[in-house]
Protein backbone atom coordinates (compact mmCIF):
# COMPACT_ATOMS: atom_id res chain seq x y z
CA UNK A 1 0.00 0.00 0.00
CA UNK A 2 1.36 3.19 -1.11
CA UNK A 3 -1.26 5.34 1.00
CA UNK A 4 -0.09 6.77 4.59
CA UNK A 5 -3.05 6.28 6.63
CA UNK A 6 -2.91 8.98 9.67
CA UNK A 7 -4.70 7.81 12.88
CA UNK A 8 -6.69 10.48 14.44
CA UNK A 9 -7.27 9.72 18.08
CA UNK A 10 -10.43 11.59 20.08
CA UNK A 11 -10.78 12.76 23.78
CA UNK A 12 -8.01 10.90 26.05
CA UNK A 13 -6.14 9.45 23.32
CA UNK A 14 -6.53 5.92 22.22
CA UNK A 15 -4.78 3.38 24.33
CA UNK A 16 -2.70 0.08 23.61
CA UNK A 17 -5.85 -2.08 22.86
CA UNK A 18 -7.70 0.26 20.89
CA UNK A 19 -8.01 -0.47 16.93
CA UNK A 20 -6.06 2.39 15.99
CA UNK A 21 -2.81 1.55 18.12
CA UNK A 22 -3.22 -1.96 16.96
CA UNK A 23 -3.04 -0.58 13.29
CA UNK A 24 -0.17 1.52 14.16
CA UNK A 25 2.05 -1.58 15.32
CA UNK A 26 1.05 -4.27 12.93
CA UNK A 27 0.87 -2.26 9.76
CA UNK A 28 3.47 -0.23 7.53
CA UNK A 29 2.40 3.41 6.72
CA UNK A 30 -0.09 3.99 9.42
CA UNK A 31 1.21 6.37 11.88
CA UNK A 32 -0.70 8.89 15.06
CA UNK A 33 -1.64 12.20 14.76
CA UNK A 34 -0.03 12.96 18.16
CA UNK A 35 -1.48 16.21 20.29
CA UNK A 36 -0.78 18.36 22.84
CA UNK A 37 -3.32 18.37 25.04
CA UNK A 38 -5.42 15.18 25.32
CA UNK A 39 -7.96 16.10 27.84
CA UNK A 40 -8.68 19.02 27.80
CA UNK A 41 -8.46 20.08 23.90
CA UNK A 42 -8.62 23.51 21.78
CA UNK A 43 -10.04 22.82 18.49
CA UNK A 44 -7.30 25.40 16.66
CA UNK A 45 -4.43 23.24 18.24
CA UNK A 46 -5.96 20.06 17.03
CA UNK A 47 -6.21 21.41 13.59
CA UNK A 48 -3.30 22.71 13.50
CA UNK A 49 -1.04 19.40 14.38
CA UNK A 50 -3.52 17.21 11.91
CA UNK A 51 -2.54 19.98 9.43
CA UNK A 52 1.84 19.82 10.11
CA UNK A 53 1.03 15.71 9.91
CA UNK A 54 -0.66 15.66 6.57
CA UNK A 55 2.08 18.39 5.73
CA UNK A 56 5.19 16.08 6.28
CA UNK A 57 3.04 13.24 4.95
CA UNK A 58 1.64 14.72 1.68
CA UNK A 59 -1.72 14.63 0.01
CA UNK A 60 -2.08 10.41 -0.60
CA UNK A 61 -3.27 9.93 2.95
CA UNK A 62 -6.62 8.11 4.60
CA UNK A 63 -7.31 9.99 8.11
CA UNK A 64 -8.88 7.07 10.22
CA UNK A 65 -10.42 9.06 13.32
CA UNK A 66 -12.45 8.54 16.13
CA UNK A 67 -14.52 10.10 18.17
CA UNK A 68 -13.97 13.69 19.07
CA UNK A 69 -11.07 13.38 16.12
CA UNK A 70 -14.03 13.16 13.47
CA UNK A 71 -15.75 16.62 14.40
CA UNK A 72 -11.78 17.96 14.52
CA UNK A 73 -11.46 16.27 11.04
CA UNK A 74 -14.59 17.94 9.21
CA UNK A 75 -13.95 21.39 10.57
CA UNK A 76 -10.25 21.16 9.31
CA UNK A 77 -11.94 20.16 5.67
CA UNK A 78 -13.87 23.16 6.08
CA UNK A 79 -10.68 25.61 6.69
CA UNK A 80 -8.17 23.97 4.55
CA UNK A 81 -6.98 23.79 0.57
CA UNK A 82 -5.41 20.46 1.34
CA UNK A 83 -6.72 17.65 -0.66
CA UNK A 84 -6.95 13.75 1.22
CA UNK A 85 -7.60 10.77 -0.19
CA UNK A 86 -10.84 10.36 2.13
CA UNK A 87 -11.18 9.88 5.32
CA UNK A 88 -13.10 7.08 8.04
CA UNK A 89 -14.98 8.22 10.59
CA UNK A 90 -15.45 6.08 13.55
CA UNK A 91 -17.87 6.40 16.17
CA UNK A 92 -18.23 10.27 16.06
CA UNK A 93 -19.15 12.40 19.02
CA UNK A 94 -22.03 14.47 19.44
CA UNK A 95 -20.57 17.76 21.06
CA UNK A 96 -23.45 19.91 20.96
CA UNK A 97 -25.21 16.74 23.13
CA UNK A 98 -25.82 17.09 26.98
CA UNK A 99 -23.76 14.36 28.09
CA UNK A 100 -20.54 15.43 25.90
CA UNK A 101 -17.78 16.05 28.25
CA UNK A 102 -16.59 19.09 29.56
CA UNK A 103 -13.35 20.79 29.15
CA UNK A 104 -12.79 21.23 25.43
CA UNK A 105 -13.07 24.20 23.79
CA UNK A 106 -14.36 25.01 20.08
CA UNK A 107 -15.78 21.52 18.89
CA UNK A 108 -19.47 22.92 18.99
CA UNK A 109 -21.19 23.28 17.46
CA UNK A 110 -20.65 20.04 14.76
CA UNK A 111 -19.38 20.78 11.89
CA UNK A 112 -22.50 19.89 8.38
CA UNK A 113 -20.62 21.25 5.49
CA UNK A 114 -19.87 18.69 2.90
CA UNK A 115 -16.51 17.15 2.99
CA UNK A 116 -14.47 17.58 -0.07
CA UNK A 117 -13.40 14.06 0.22
CA UNK A 118 -14.35 10.11 -0.11
CA UNK A 119 -15.79 8.94 3.66
CA UNK A 120 -17.43 6.52 5.39
CA UNK A 121 -18.88 7.06 8.58
CA UNK A 122 -19.06 3.85 10.95
CA UNK A 123 -20.77 3.79 14.29
CA UNK A 124 -22.69 1.57 16.65
CA UNK A 125 -26.49 1.17 17.20
CA UNK A 126 -25.62 1.33 20.80
CA UNK A 127 -23.49 3.72 21.10
CA UNK A 128 -23.65 6.16 23.81
CA UNK A 129 -21.89 9.33 23.01
CA UNK A 130 -24.35 9.59 19.73
CA UNK A 131 -27.92 8.49 19.07
CA UNK A 132 -28.00 6.98 15.67
CA UNK A 133 -30.51 9.58 14.02
CA UNK A 134 -27.84 12.30 14.59
CA UNK A 135 -25.19 9.79 13.13
CA UNK A 136 -26.92 9.52 10.05
CA UNK A 137 -27.98 13.16 9.87
CA UNK A 138 -23.99 14.24 10.19
CA UNK A 139 -22.97 11.43 7.23
CA UNK A 140 -25.58 12.81 5.23
CA UNK A 141 -24.44 16.49 5.89
CA UNK A 142 -21.00 15.23 5.62
CA UNK A 143 -21.36 13.24 2.42
CA UNK A 144 -20.41 10.15 3.77
CA UNK A 145 -21.35 6.54 3.62
CA UNK A 146 -22.85 5.70 6.44
CA UNK A 147 -22.46 2.46 8.12
CA UNK A 148 -24.15 1.06 11.65
CA UNK A 149 -22.96 -1.44 13.56
CA UNK A 150 -26.56 -3.34 14.66
CA UNK A 151 -25.99 -3.51 18.99
CA UNK A 152 -22.04 -2.29 19.02
CA UNK A 153 -21.04 0.41 21.11
CA UNK A 154 -18.94 3.51 20.69
CA UNK A 155 -16.26 1.40 18.54
CA UNK A 156 -13.47 1.76 20.60
CA UNK A 157 -10.68 -0.23 23.70
CA UNK A 158 -14.04 -1.09 25.13
CA UNK A 159 -15.24 -3.35 22.33
CA UNK A 160 -12.29 -4.92 21.95
CA UNK A 161 -11.93 -5.06 18.41
CA UNK A 162 -8.15 -5.90 18.13
CA UNK A 163 -6.66 -5.05 14.88
CA UNK A 164 -10.67 -4.54 13.68
CA UNK A 165 -10.71 -6.38 10.35
CA UNK A 166 -13.92 -4.75 9.01
CA UNK A 167 -12.54 -1.58 9.78
CA UNK A 168 -9.82 -2.43 8.02
CA UNK A 169 -12.18 -3.28 4.98
CA UNK A 170 -13.95 -0.03 5.09
CA UNK A 171 -10.15 1.42 5.24
CA UNK A 172 -9.46 -0.20 1.99
CA UNK A 173 -12.06 1.02 0.30
CA UNK A 174 -10.80 4.62 0.51
CA UNK A 175 -7.62 4.00 -0.02
CA UNK A 176 -8.41 1.57 -3.31
CA UNK A 177 -6.04 -0.94 -2.37
CA UNK A 178 -6.53 -4.21 -0.44
CA UNK A 179 -5.52 -2.69 2.75
CA UNK A 180 -2.29 -2.45 4.47
CA UNK A 181 0.37 -4.67 4.75
CA UNK A 182 1.48 -6.19 8.18
CA UNK A 183 5.00 -5.29 9.39
CA UNK A 184 7.12 -7.63 8.77
CA UNK A 185 7.46 -9.98 12.02
CA UNK A 186 11.90 -10.76 12.86
CA UNK A 187 12.45 -14.57 14.61
CA UNK A 188 15.42 -15.14 16.39
CA UNK A 189 17.63 -18.00 15.14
Amino acid sequence: MTVSVLTVPGLYNSGPDHWQSRWEMEFEGVRRVNQKNWHTPDVAEWIAALDAEIERTGDDIVLAAHSLACCMTAKWAAQTKRRIRGALLVAPTDTEALTFPAGTHGFAPMPITKLPFPSIVVMGSADRFISVERGTFLAKMWGSVLVVLPGAGHLGSDNQLGTWPYGIQLLSQLTGSSGPVRKPTHTRE
